[in-house]
């Protein structure tokens, strides 16, 4: 299970959360069999959503981010709960492109930089928040941080990585965002600015054994620190047969009467876990009654 730690500045001007989400990213490669730079982008993407849903205030908040740059990958989604457990799906599990000059996988390759970061905010209200920048680089990172100076104003800064083993699976994964809160002296940003630009990556940091915490620390390094909390998360699917049986109902009457013809029991599967849920005609038909009565 992941860790994810925030802590405040003691003068209360800058804000961090840290998490190690290698449990997360690792049963998503699980699930969707993703190549290696699939792995890195939707491990990324996954981390920051996982992070952000951290920082929203209410248990029954959530948060949305959905990508589409135009590269081979296509779309991807990631979906968090208020406590960081999230789920993601890509729509293209298996892009094989080269790697970047540096030996790197290219994960920028794989997105695509021709698009938007939407990010959906359910927030309680009316109507759910929607944030819509343009993509930066498709490197994940820096198109978060674009979103949050853009679109909620908030000067930040946002660092992921996912290291993929030789057999593809997940060795290490995690991150961490930073954010200047109003008021921020220039001397703070001074010193974050000073880590960040020096700081190893977050993977190095995780393969080293360091903890969030520590990185916490290491990227607030000069700066007098208060932990504000912590908590662990993981991979976690919300879908349920209950789910899926209002999804079938919402098609409307005559598309379950079609369904109830069909000879084949039908099949709905969940993008985000691959969960088959199985419906009979028997079942089907009793759809149609119940959404009858309605």
């Amino acid at each position: 299970m992941g860790k994810t730690v925030r802590y405040i500045t003691k003068d209360g001007s800058a804000f961090i959360i840290a998490t190690d989400s290698t449990d997360m990213v690792y049963e998503m490669e699980q699930i969707h069999k993703t190549s290696a730079t699939v792995t890195a982008a939707l491990g990324r993407f996954i981390t920051a959503a996982s992070m952000m849903g951290d920082m929203l205030k209410d248990k029954d908040d959530s948060v949305t981010l959905r990508i589409n740059g135009g590269g081979p990958c296509g779309d991807l989604i990631a979906v968090s709960d208020y406590n960081g457990n999230a789920r993601a799906y890509v729509q293209n599990p298996i892009v094989e492109i080269p790697l970047k000059s540096n030996g790197k996988l290219d994960v920028s390759g794989a997105v695509g930089c021709d698009g938007q970061l939407y990010v959906i905010k359910d927030i309680g209200m009316r109507e759910p928040y929607v944030g819509q920048v343009p993509i930066v680089s498709g490197e994940i990172a820096e198109d978060i941080t674009n979103y949050f100076a853009t679109s909620e104003q908030t000067p930040s800064v946002c660092a992921l990585g996912v290291l993929v083993n030789p057999d593809l699976t997940v060795k290490k994964a995690g991150g961490y965002i930073i954010q200047l809160l109003p008021g921020c002296p220039d001397e703070v940003i001074d010193i974050i600015e000073k880590n960040v630009s020096s700081a190893e990556s977050v993977t190095s940091m995780l393969d080293s054994g360091m903890t969030p915490d520590e990185i916490a620390v290491k990227a607030m390094e000069g700066l007098e620190l208060d932990k504000l909390d912590e908590s662990n998360s993981c991979y976690k699917c919300n879908c349920t047969r209950e789910r899926v049986e209002s999804a079938l109902i919402s098609t409307g009457i005559d598309s379950l009467k079609e369904m109830a013809e069909d000879k084949e029991d039908i099949k709905v599967e969940c993008h985000f876990c691959n969960k088959v849920y199985t419906f009979t005609k028997e079942d089907i038909n009793a759809l149609i009654k119940s959404a009858t009565k309605k």
